[in-house]
């Protein structure tokens, strides 16, 4: 994955890069503002990580810029400040995460893999699975040429399933991944909201696999 590292400061640029280089990253350098928007606007780029004191256009306004732009792109800011208004200033300016300097490469390392794991990534506004289609965007459903309201549970749960069509899920994987938390072993929440949506778009939309947990057919 194409990695660009917009830092003026020549020994951290070279740090960063030979680390992302060897953890198997295809890192860019840019030394400046203007390369580093230019480079990170690049359809290629899957990550930026955005030191915030360069030589011509402030980090701020890069930031901005490529949120403006490719709103979904992950950003790493570098900041040398460690106090609690500053690193809040740069989430609620866009940044999906920071690093004080100095840091260990350690750490940025495992924040670049946190943000380009699958479900960070990019993904598609659409899904269409058979004749069901999944807005992501407008957050609706349509089957053949009607479209349902579902409830925001609803929703997640049918997302779920819609982004692996054809794949057994089991019931705690669709716990963890709709609810977000344990419940209770014994209990039925995944089973009554696959009825409901089974009410809502079809009897035959989500197959159960006995023993195993539900998928919707490929």
């Amino acid at each position: 994955m194409r990695v660009v590292v917009v830092e003026d400061e020549a020994g951290i640029a070279s740090f960063v890069s030979q680390g992302l280089e060897a953890a198997g990253y295809l890192p860019v350098v840019a030394t400046t503002g203007a390369e580093g928007l230019a480079e990170g606007l690049d359809p290629a780029t899957a990550l930026v990580v955005l030191d915030l004191g360069l030589p011509d256009i402030g980090g701020d306004e890069v930031l901005a810029a490529l949120r403006r732009r490719r709103p979904d792109l992950p950003v790493i800011v570098l900041t040398a400040s460690t106090g609690v208004p500053e690193r809040v200033r740069l989430l609620d300016a866009g940044a999906d995460d920071y690093v004080t300097k100095p840091f260990s490469f350690a750490e940025l390392l495992a924040r670049v893999r946190a943000r380009l794991r699958p479900g960070q990534q990019p993904t598609a506004s659409v899904l269409t699975v058979g004749d069901l289609t999944v807005d992501l965007t407008r957050r609706t459903a349509t089957r053949g040429d009607v479209t349902v309201d579902l409830s925001a549970r609803e929703f997640a749960l049918l997302e779920v399933l819609a982004r692996h069509p054809g794949q057994v899920l089991s019931q705690q994987q669709l716990l963890d991944r709709v609810w977000g938390y344990d419940f209770d072993p014994g209990s039925n929440v995944v089973e009554v909201y696959v009825a409901y949506l089974r009410r809502k778009l079809g009897a035959d939309l989500v197959q159960t696999v006995r023993g195993a947990g539900y998928r919707l057919p490929a």
